[in-house]
């Protein structure tokens, strides 16, 4: 069995605007190549996002970008990149963006990645978000019909997490609304040593 990838962090930091950007680090995996590879793609995307969330706009008053692990064992690597920005007004927002890696193959997957091809996943996953948006009580802007087929999603532990950004379906008190999937859910649907399948072991399969 592999090591699981170490995790270090790179810290800058400014005061006017107040910003603080802890960027994640991959090292000691075995191929060195896959490891730049991996994290020029976590460098690149905290970067897009600091951008995307106005780092060079002049009315920034706050930005604090990190990051949360979600998975780092059987050579799958899930991360959450979060970037709260505030430039005025009632209140900053915040952004979340999930990716997951082979650290042996370094592929990026994608949420139908998880799936075989032409199966109903986007139909099955928003079958159980809508159930359990009326179990929960979840507050909608409007009533929900199905995720996008790229919908934000990671993986943990035995379960496929799908999210909403703040406002993509519920608004902003309610926060990033997350529904954990039991991956037993879904086995019929997965797909042959995907990372969702890899993770199936751990669950009595």
């Amino acid at each position: 069995m592999r090591n699981p990838a170490v995790i270090e962090t790179y810290h800058i930091s400014n005061t006017k605007p107040k910003v603080d950007v802890y960027y994640p680090v991959i090292t000691q995996l075995d191929d060195p190549k896959i490891q730049q590879k991996l994290n020029q793609v976590l460098f690149k995307e905290m970067n897009n996002m600091l951008t995307d969330n106005n780092y060079y706009d002049p009315s920034l008053v706050e930005m604090v970008a990190t990051y949360e692990m979600k998975n780092n064992q059987r050579d799958l690597f899930s991360i959450n990149l979060i970037v709260y920005s505030f430039t005025g007004g009632a209140h900053g927002m915040t952004y979340v963006k999930s990716l997951t890696f082979d650290t042996k193959t370094g592929r990026q997957y994608n949420l139908q990645d998880m799936f075989k091809p032409g199966s109903p996943y986007v139909q099955r996953i928003s079958e159980y978000i809508r159930r359990h948006i009326q179990q929960w009580k979840t507050p909608v802007l409007e009533p929900f019909t199905k995720i996008k087929p790229d919908q934000d999603f990671y993986i943990a532990d035995t379960s496929l997490v799908v999210y909403f950004q703040l406002y993509e379906i519920s608004p902003y008190v309610a926060g990033f609304p997350y529904f954990p999937i039991p991956l037993l859910d879904l086995q019929d649907i997965i797909k042959p040593n995907s990372p969702a399948d890899r993770m199936l072991p751990f669950i009595g399969n």
